[in-house]
């Protein structure tokens, strides 16, 4: 990496400082076909935490039989007990996963729901507000626990089965999980078919019912180079929460057309460009991406990551 690179050259009307929500232990390793060892994923996650991040996605406590890849969550999450200061949320799909996280100590939960009745069918076998019944109970205990809830809401800005989603569509589901509820809201482009222009027609619209920006997080995927620039639209209505993955891990195992994540490399090279504070050190979190990529026996996607290890 050149040293001073990139320069940081400041624009109007953007936040300070970007909290990321890092979801490569979660949402990126749930989409390996192999199942990665327990050991690794625990040092993934440290590594992690000493880059900077703040807030890592640790696993996810939905049955095994749906996800293989995190059907070790009870062995896990224990070996993660050590990093104080860090925000280790979990997924959770019902009120069984939230009993299991809650008995190891989890302070964060997370439910996924769905904009669109055809994901919400493919991913958890019910309509859309049988989904939200499902979920209130939920979160009702988990805040009785005074445990944060984070809302994950997915399809929103285009259905793989349904097309384009209007946009009073997602703002219903939005308000149903927010008024359940949930402390924030993660507006997910779940196939990455999202445009800046889009993005802020829903941020508007959901700050028109009520919606708190400041309790909006951005889950763009990056199928047609559109992630960063939907991010950096999003940021300019004052969002200060993205969703990233270190490496450009993950996708979605219901939504096929998914691809990769937005990476965290990515994400802190223009923040770090643009004068905005992440707490993010971009050189260790390129090591540990490079680290991952040569234990799952592939190269990482990110750009970042691929322009600062290349070796001349």
């Amino acid at each position: 990496m050149t040293e001073g690179l990139p320069m940081a050259v400041p624009a109007p009307g953007l936040p300070a400082r970007v909290r990321i929500h890092e979801v490569g232990a979660r949402d990126g390793l749930q989409n390996e076909k192999t199942v990665v060892p327990t050991a690794l994923k625990a040092e993934f996650v440290h590594r992690l935490a000493d880059a900077g991040l703040t807030t890592i996605e640790a696993t996810s406590f939905v049955h095994p039989k749906w996800v293989p890849q995190l059907a070790d969550a009870e062995e896990l999450f224990p070996q993660l007990a050590d990093l104080d200061g860090v925000a280790l949320p979990v997924l959770v799909p019902n009120e069984r996963g939230l009993d299991r996280a809650l008995a190891l100590g989890a302070r964060g939960i997370a439910v996924f729901g769905s904009a669109t009745e055809s994901f919400a069918r493919a991913n958890l076998n019910r309509t859309v507000d049988e989904s939200l019944a499902m979920f209130a109970p939920v979160v009702a205990r988990a805040r009785a626990e005074e445990v944060h809830v984070r809302g994950y809401l997915s399809m929103c800005f285009g259905d793989p089965w349904e097309g384009p989603v209007p946009v009073r569509q997602v703002v219903r589901v939005a308000k149903a999980l927010m008024d359940l509820g949930c402390d924030e809201l993660s507006l997910g482009d779940t196939i990455g078919v999202a445009t800046p222009g889009h993005v802020q027609a829903l941020l508007a619209q959901l700050d028109e019912e009520g919606v708190p920006t400041d309790a909006i997080g951005v889950h763009f995927h990056d199928t047609y180079g559109q992630a960063l620039s939907n991010t950096l639209a999003a940021l300019q209505l004052g969002v200060t929460t993205v969703d990233a993955s270190a490496g450009g891990l993950g996708g979605c195992p219901y939504a096929k057309s998914a691809t990769g994540n937005l990476a965290t490399e990515d994400l802190v090279w223009m923040l770090d460009g643009l004068g905005v504070e992440t707490g993010v050190d971009l050189g260790r979190l390129t090591a540990t991406s490079v680290w991952l990529a040569e234990r799952l026996g592939r190269p990482s996607p990110s750009r970042t990551v691929r322009a600062l290890s290349h070796k001349e």
